[in-house]
């Protein structure tokens, strides 16, 4: 019979009492959640680093999900951000934290009170109830969402930009006043999307009706508005939207029906001018006034999350569009079964957008990158000024490395819709990295100085086929090559080599294949990104997106091969293989 848990929520009080607790909250957990107020990170990393430290140690052995941890970050705990950054904790940043709490998978644990400075506080309270585990973990969720990460915010700090705000609002008074205020001062265009009919009801008990169309009658702000349709709501949506020839401002909202099971949300959303976003949680959608309705609220100007909110109401209000497309098509007689049959397609292809959206931006990206980079060294080669030729040569450079991310992004979408295709031909692998090779060198700058060796040596020494896709194989060797020599320190080496050896597949045919491994003398990689390394936008690199060997990766296993990487036993640099099957004779 399995052990009975002891449920159970109570205050702490004494001071030794308080550290334990903090101490085997922190060993017991597998996931830590945590998000404190700015005074207690100076508080953790005195009382609590060595355990966090040990927490994370367990992650990188697979023991522990790791830490995630919400704070404000600022020009005074800079430092100590840094410091928990490069231990492995997740950081993101948030303004006006209402209060210190953790979350792990067994237990929360916060403080009662706003504590200052490094003092354990007066008393703390602890649970192991599911509920209040539940109810902080999905706190912690919508503040994790609609914070910034530690990183954006701290070049932030460093380069002495504006920084972008996100405040999170406990108080439904406050929000109200941030909502109205928001609204008197839009100046182009207002997007709200309410979940519930209630929720659209409230706008007219609160004012924030009279101000929208304020709005539109004396700055000529466009609405749009996106809400469940209800018979309750009819009389005050045609008031807003009729064309009457006295109300001519009218044309300017515009109101769209939407399912309440598409919107998926329990928030009323609101945007102006593609710059603030106030998102506001509905706590009890049958109250009838917005103080008592609504919850947690957060009020962002972080051009980056009020984009990620444009971007959901738009496809919202674009499947609109096609659902009524549908819904019209339906009730027509069966000579409208081909305009339905097109409204589907349009449903799908509009499913389908936003995983398309990366491929066509790449595509948009890509397609001016070739006049720059051509025009670029046309002028380049007409200029004999070293420092104007040094300003071209930035151009070229960044311009390359554009190049270079829009066909990762293109390869990207190809693997993950599956259509990536490949030519196959037989070919000599020998000779093909012989010739990469001898490229690579022409390109390694005096600086670098890196050795490149290749066994065997001399291409006509051994022929190694295979059937495979050239341009593809060429892709693979030359982005490993080039990570080597990237990672490489001056009068480093890398050293290519490709053996042959037979290999049993899952019906115990053996079969012959190459093992290609480039091995460098560079710093190794680092433990925290090893088992992650082949996912997207895995690198410790500030040059590199972390797209090059996830698509490596794609292209050696639909070839049917394998591609891994160890550290040097030697403690030196690393060693990437990769196999492939080789052709028949």
């Amino acid at each position: 019979m399995g052990r009975a848990i002891n449920y159970e929520t109570r205050v702490i009080d004494k001071h030794a009492k308080k550290k334990d607790k903090f101490i085997n909250y922190i060993k017991s957990s597998k996931e830590l959640s945590v998000c404190t107020q700015a005074n207690r990170i100076q508080f953790s990393y005195e009382n609590f680093y060595d355990k966090i430290k040990e927490a994370l140690d367990k992650e990188k052995e697979g023991d522990h999900r790791g830490i995630r941890w919400i704070t404000t970050i600022d020009k005074k705990s800079l430092d100590l951000i840094k410091i928990f950054l490069d231990a492995g904790v997740k950081i993101r940043h948030i303004n006006n934290i209402p209060m210190s709490f953790g979350v792990s998978d067994k237990e929360i644990v916060g403080s009662i009170a706003n504590i200052e400075g490094t003092d354990i506080g007066d008393s703390i309270f602890t649970s192991n109830e599911p509920k209040y585990i539940r109810h902080f973990q999905s706190l912690f969720e919508h503040l994790w969402k609609n914070s910034i990460d530690a990183t954006d915010r701290i070049a932030s700090i460093e380069e002495g930009v504006d920084l972008e705000d996100i405040e999170v609002i406990p108080n439904a008074r406050k929000a109200r006043e941030f909502y109205l205020n928001i609204l008197k001062n839009a100046q182009k265009e207002i997007m709200i999307v309410f979940p519930t009919t209630n929720a659209f009801l409230r706008q007219k008990k609160m004012g924030a009706v009279q101000l929208a169309e304020e709005a539109v009658q004396q700055r000529n702000v466009k609405i749009r508005i996106l809400m469940p349709k209800d018979e309750s709501t009819e009389q005050l949506v045609q008031r807003l939207t009729d064309r009457h020839p006295c109300y001519d401002y009218n044309n300017n909202i515009d109101i769209r029906y939407i399912e309440p099971t598409i919107l998926d949300t329990q928030a009323t959303i609101l945007i102006v001018d593609q710059k603030v976003s106030l998102v506001m949680e509905i706590r009890d959608d049958s109250k009838r006034t917005f103080d008592e309705a609504i919850g947690l609220s957060t009020y962002s100007t972080s051009k980056a999350g009020v984009l990620s909110y444009v971007s959901i109401f738009e496809n919202l209000w674009l499947q609109t569009e096609l659902y009524q497309q549908i819904k019209e098509s339906s009730t027509r007689l069966q000579l409208a079964n081909e305009q339905l049959a097109i409204a589907n397609d349009q449903l799908k292809v509009h499913d389908k957008m936003q995983q398309e959206f990366i491929n066509v931006a790449a595509h948009e990206l890509r397609t001016p990158i070739q006049p720059i980079l051509s025009l670029t060294e046309l002028l380049r080669s007409k200029i004999m000024d070293s420092n104007q030729r040094e300003l071209l040569d930035v151009i070229i450079r960044n311009a390359k490395r554009l190049q270079r991310l829009s066909d990762n992004i293109l390869d990207v979408t190809r693997i993950e819709s599956g259509k990536l295709k490949l030519s196959k031909e037989r070919f000599d692998l020998n000779e093909k990295i012989h010739n990469i090779i001898r490229d690579v060198k022409t390109q390694i700058s005096v600086a670098n100085d890196v050795q490149i060796t290749l066994s065997p040596s001399d291409k006509s020494e051994m022929s190694i086929f295979v059937e495979a896709d050239k341009v593809r194989i060429f892709q693979v060797i030359s982005n490993l090559l080039s990570n080597a020599i990237k990672f490489t320190d001056k009068e480093g080496t890398i050293s290519i080599s490709l053996k042959k050896r037979e290999a049993t597949d899952g019906e115990n045919k053996k079969e012959e294949e190459v093992i290609v491994s480039i091995r460098d003398s560079g710093a190794g990689i680092p433990s925290e990104i090893r088992h992650r390394l082949f996912s997207k936008f895995a690198t410790k690199s500030d040059s590199g997106t972390g797209l090059g060997l996830f698509i490596s990766k794609s292209i050696v296993e639909a070839h049917g091969g394998k591609i891994w990487v160890e550290n040097n036993a030697n403690g030196r640099g690393t060693t990437f293989y990769f196999t492939l099957p080789l052709a028949n004779s």
